[in-house]
């Protein structure tokens, strides 16, 4: 899929739809069930982010926002958008890192959200992704902000250490997901055996539903600091967050280097100190065959000095986007255009 063509996809969108664009936000299960090729995609730019109790979908529509210019739009130099001349973007929800890069993978997606750790499993054929084909394709537009591992247990489930959700109610997110992927590991990090929990699969919003019923004592959350789910629960006094700390994490980082330290600032959540836990990149990944012309300058509107004030207005791990971190945790290879952007900036030679 070439700029041109995309870009005349736009401007169609733009004479079909007036002045007003609307799109249903689909799933990554919905885009794997019926496949859109690129070039069936409307004219739109498409972004899969995550499910609406993370932060990775507020974050999209604050990108999507930052490299769109639509057709007939004021261009940057007079006063309107610093987008992409003629490019209308649009953030998708999905159920997450796993079905993003799949639908990435098969090409019926233009670009998502994903975590670092998954990014490499998947490129590699590792980890979950071992008795899969290895998808080649998958390439790194940037790394985009640190999403938070949070382990969120009921306020009188009398659990303040991780070694104590033996024999407790735990929610591990659903099966194949990048949450349970990276839970198991820390679980494994501390001599926890699955056998000794009372493990059930439910996703983030449902595991927090459960909690208010008092019918789930913990769960595991990879997100963006604040997490909506997470505060939610804290400002009712429902939950706390137990830190991930000792030799243990040591071990994990070693072994694990897609894992790095992180803090959740005491104020994050109502009634929460500073808590020590890890943190898993969020990057931005399209497939090889997207165009580098566009790839390149899509990334010219995300850094674009005039967008950073939207970047800074939008959600706080949009604030956290940065040029200097752009490469931060990236172990797959980068897409043409995004390493042709980067050699021009000087983040690699």
């Amino acid at each position: 899929m070439n700029r041109r063509d995309f870009l005349l996809g736009s401007a169609a969108s733009a004479v079909i739809g007036g002045t007003g664009f609307a799109v249903r936000p689909a799933t990554a299960q919905q885009v794997q069930t019926e496949p859109v090729r690129p070039k069936d995609s409307g004219g739109f730019f498409r972004i899969l982010t995550g499910s609406a109790h993370t932060t990775a979908f507020p974050v999209g529509v604050t990108m999507a926002s930052v490299i769109s210019n639509p057709p007939g739009s004021r261009p940057c130099d007079k006063g309107g958008s610093c987008g992409v001349p003629g490019l209308i973007a649009v953030a998708l929800t999905s159920q997450g890192s796993v079905a993003n890069l799949a639908a990435i993978g098969n090409e019926s997606i233009e670009s998502g959200f994903a975590q670092a750790d998954l990014v490499a499993s998947a490129y590699q054929g590792e980890g979950i992704y071992f008795r899969r084909a290895k998808q080649g394709n998958l390439r790194v537009l940037a790394n985009l902000y640190p999403e938070t591992i949070h382990l969120v247990v009921r306020g009188n489930a009398g659990i303040s250490d991780i070694r104590e959700l033996a024999g407790k109610r735990v929610s591990l997110d659903r099966a194949g997901s990048g949450t349970r992927f990276n839970a198991e590991i820390i679980l494994a990090a501390y001599g926890l055996r699955l056998s000794q929990l009372k493990v059930l699969e439910v996703d983030p919003g449902e595991a927090a539903d459960l909690m208010s019923r008092d019918e789930l004592d913990a769960f595991f959350l990879i997100s963006g600091q604040p997490a909506p789910t997470v505060g939610d629960l804290t400002d009712r006094e429902i939950a706390r967050i137990v830190p991930l700390t000792g030799r243990q994490i040591e071990g994990a980082l070693r072994r694990h280097p897609f894992f790095t330290r992180d803090i959740i600032p005491a104020g994050t959540y109502r009634g929460v100190p500073e808590t020590e836990t890890l943190s898993i990149g969020m990057q931005w990944i399209g497939p090889e065959s997207l165009d580098p012309e566009l790839v390149y300058e899509l990334l010219r509107a995300l850094w674009h000095p005039q967008n950073r004030k939207m970047l800074n207005a939008g959600p706080p791990m949009a604030q956290r986007i940065r040029l200097g971190t752009a490469l931060l945790g990236v172990s797959i290879p980068l897409h043409a255009g995004a390493e042709r952007f980067y050699r021009e900036m000087k983040l690699i030679t």
